[in-house]
């Protein structure tokens, strides 16, 4: 009898053996097993051999092997195998009869060899442009075909960027030394990025956690308010009705924008694991953005092609995506690579585009709309989502410009007088379209607001992510005409979180317009 419980390799090797002895045994009678499937039908005996044939003894590399010689005998003797050609017929054979243990096939990686642990303990070097596989160092492997295949001519004839940081792609060096807290840096590190830890970054992992802790949900927010202002026709001026909607079509765009800068763009370029986990987690955020905006144009019954297609409709909205949009474009080049100045500082200028002035400056008209309708208990469900999303944002900014202060401190070579400029420039651009945008969405002034007022708290705002980047104030004098935004950005998701929460989420809908 053969125990059910402990079944290994010695148990399988008797179960080998025992079918033989039955195919030997029945060959000739009328019906006989069908190994490949125990619990199909009995099959006459003459097509048992186009169905199954046992597998010899010869072959039986796999399993019996291993039973009848001691492990460390086997595995040497497996690893001794040459790493060139491919598998036999017969091999490949035995390897499909034994599919149900194929578990049991030992790895050719981790092996006990002592040429490879005498580097143990060397400086951690990963290439971040690994040479091409040769033809002649192939191995071929009938488990994992895909896996052998060679480089395409296509492949090798690709230019060799820029020897910038590594990506976390790059092949496993077996016995490299431990990663030490001063092999890190934010661009064009060469230590394993699979790394997380010893933490060089500890504010980078620190945000992480507090975005983690900051976690929210956009149908945890009560629209019902939002949507009987919406519906009366009293409830709301055509000009409070553009604000609102402006807003959702040029946000629901702009973290679209900023989520695929993050993925396709910075997240390659940046060589710090800490830094990378706090970009997962912001690209999470991107998305919970989308959703909330998503959920109160579903909630106001709004046109959904309008609004998620302002960005091509309305001018300003427009230029504001499409100032955007080179930065990516630069960085997501599969060729483009960290290494060099000029690509340094290409990295360095959008990093400045995206966090001091998309996120840092362009966000800030929206925002200060939306929630001055809240302030004045207009479209409170709104305000509330915008809220926790500027909260989101304002974090994100403070971990771009740590990591912009960060590379320049490791590379001050990038941080020149002609780069500055260049910077200040950008900047001043931006609240020029942003100015504009004030004065589109509120031609006539509403909420006690106009443009002018505007193009003040702009200047201010500028100002204020010119000091901390390290660049000259441009606009002297500027005074914050909107100071109750402080008290927003220092809100706790605890305020008022059981009174407003809502008990049973509704969707636009569910909601009811009776």
């Amino acid at each position: 009898m053969i125990p059910l419980h402990g079944f290994g390799v010695r148990e399988a090797t008797v179960g080998n053996r025992m079918r033989r002895d039955c195919i030997t045994a029945n060959r000739g009678t009328e019906k006989m097993l069908n190994w490949d499937d125990p619990l199909a039908p009995l099959h006459p005996a003459e097509k048992l051999d186009a169905r199954i044939t046992p597998p010899p003894t010869e072959s039986r590399p796999l399993i019996e092997a291993a039973a009848d010689e001691a492990p460390d005998d086997w595995f040497e003797r497996q690893n001794a195998r040459p790493l060139s050609g491919s598998a036999s017929p017969k091999t490949a054979t035995a390897l499909h009869a034994h599919d149900s243990f194929a578990h049991l096939r030992p790895g050719p990686g981790v092996v006990a060899s002592e040429s490879r642990m005498a580097t143990a303990g060397g400086a951690p070097v990963v290439d971040p442009n690994p040479t091409p596989v040769q033809p002649e160092l192939i191995v071929s492997d009938p488990l994992f075909p895909d896996a052998t295949r060679a480089p395409s001519t296509a492949e090798q004839s690709r230019p060799q960027a820029p020897a910038g940081g590594a990506t976390g792609l790059e092949s496993i060096q077996m016995g490299a030394g431990r990663v030490r807290v001063d092999d890190k840096r934010i661009i064009n590190c060469r230590a394993d990025l699979h790394q997380l830890v010893p933490f060089k970054y500890d504010w980078a992992w620190q945000k992480y956690l507090d975005a983690c802790a900051n976690h929210w949900m956009p149908q945890e927010i009560n629209m019902n308010a939002d949507v009987a202002l919406w519906k009366s026709p009293s409830g709301l001026t055509e000009d409070e009705r553009t604000v609102i909607k402006r807003n959702l079509g040029f946000f629901s765009t702009a973290d679209s924008l900023v989520a695929n800068n993050l993925v396709l763009a910075v997240y390659r370029h940046i060589s710090n694991p800490e830094c990378r986990q706090y970009l997962l987690r912001q690209a999470f955020e991107e998305a919970l953005h989308t959703h909330a905006y998503q959920y109160v144009v579903e909630s106001l019954a709004l046109d959904e092609g309008e609004i998620f297609n302002m960005y091509r409709e309305v001018p300003s909205v427009a230029r504001k995506a499409e100032w955007a949009l080179p930065y990516t474009q630069h960085l997501a080049d599969p060729y483009f690579s960290t290494g060099t100045p000029e690509n340094d500082r290409t990295l360095l200028r959008e990093l400045v585009a995206f966090y001091v002035i998309f996120e840092g400056i362009f966000f800030y008209v929206g925002f200060v709309q939306v929630l001055s309708m809240g302030r004045r208990n207009k479209m409170t469900g709104t305000a509330e989502q915008f809220q926790y999303i500027l909260r989101d944002e304002s974090m994100h900014m403070n971990f771009g410009i740590d990591v912009i202060n960060q590379i320049k401190i490791e590379n001050p070579h990038l941080w020149t007088e002609s780069f500055k400029q260049e910077l200040v420039t950008m900047i001043r651009e931006a609240v020029a379209l942003e100015a504009q945008y004030a004065h589109d969405t509120m031609p006539r002034g509403v909420l006690g607001l106009n443009a002018p007022t505007f193009e003040e708290y702009l200047h201010f705002i500028a100002n204020r992510r010119c000091a901390q980047v390290g660049l000259p104030e441009q606009y002297p004098g500027a005074t914050n005409p909107f100071p109750w935004m402080s008290e927003v950005l220092d809100l706790k998701k605890e305020k008022n979180f059981f009174e407003t929460r809502v008990t049973e989420y509704q969707t636009g809908g569910t909601l009811s317009w009776d």
